[in-house]
């Protein structure tokens, strides 16, 4: 039964980093890769998703038969962010109405930025092979208001590409999405003052400690690293996302249970969270 709180609802569709990860070993934490649907106050329909991994997929039955119409928030242009959007059902039809935005970068349009991965001979359709209206938007960092809600889009340090992490927030509640971001290299205030206070945070926590090197090489987070900037910014439940593709379950399982749970959560697929102001 639905809470009759208030409040918006976070829908966990994909909560991988790099690649899926399919196979026995990854049952209930998921395999599919970054997707967050984002179920307005008042409302049983997502009209946010942030990031069009493969988890984008499974937010088509959610839809009960109806087209999306809505925006998409991506973070960055990495395939493991955006693989999902040509496999779309919901998305891929006449009646779909659809608002991508992806970090401005080079001077280039939106539909131009996306078509780098998504055009031949790297795939087989264009971005216009996508059906009904699609619009494709090249996004500024700073402040706007999509779909109704409160969006911070700041740049925030990762490799291969302008990145962004976004503060999305109403009148009920605050919640921060960064699921690339290498912290070992230094801080910037503006990415601190993204997540400081909010209800709910969800970081990149792709490796471990005893991985710090991979981590660094490809500019992504440590679980300590996330739980150590989480602190220091007083966010309420920290969910660890983005995790290694060869992270099973088990392993999952023990890096979950060495926190308080409800407080700091390992992100699975299919997950629902809701974000109330305190």
């Amino acid at each position: 039964m639905r809470s009759t709180l208030r409040g918006v609802r976070l829908i966990l569709l994909g909560v991988r980093g790099s690649t899926p990860a399919p196979g026995a070993d990854f049952v209930r934490y998921g395999g599919h890769t970054s997707c967050v649907a984002v179920v307005p106050d008042g409302s049983d329909t997502p009209s946010l998703v942030l990031d069009a991994g493969t988890g984008l997929r499974d937010l088509t039955p959610r839809l009960g038969g109806q087209p999306y119409r809505g925006s998409i928030l991506v973070s960055h242009l990495h395939w493991d962010h955006v693989q999902g959007l040509p496999f779309f059902i919901a998305g891929d039809r006449p009646d779909a109405q659809v608002d991508l935005y992806v970090p401005a970068q080079n001077g280039r349009t939106g539909r131009d930025l996306l078509a780098a991965a998504m055009a031949p001979p790297n795939f087989p359709i264009t971005p216009e092979g996508l059906q009904g209206s699609w619009t494709f938007t090249a996004l500024d960092s700073g402040y706007h208001v999509i779909e109704g809600f409160r969006i911070r889009a700041t740049e925030v340090r990762h490799k291969g590409g302008r990145t962004f992490g976004y503060r999305i927030s109403d009148d009920t509640g605050s919640m921060a999405y960064v699921p690339d971001h290498v912290i070992s290299g230094g801080i910037d205030n503006e990415v601190r003052d993204l997540i400081h206070d909010v209800d709910v945070l969800l970081h990149d926590a792709q490796f471990v400690e005893s991985e710090r090197r991979l981590a660094d090489a490809y500019a992504h987070s440590t679980v300590d690293d996330a739980v150590n900037l989480a602190r220091e910014c007083g966010v309420r439940h920290l969910v660890l996302f983005h995790h290694g593709p060869a992270r099973t379950d088990e392993a999952l399982d023990a890096i979950a249970s060495s926190f308080t749970k409800g407080t700091i959560t390992a992100a699975a697929q299919g997950d629902v969270i809701d974000v109330r102001r305190g």
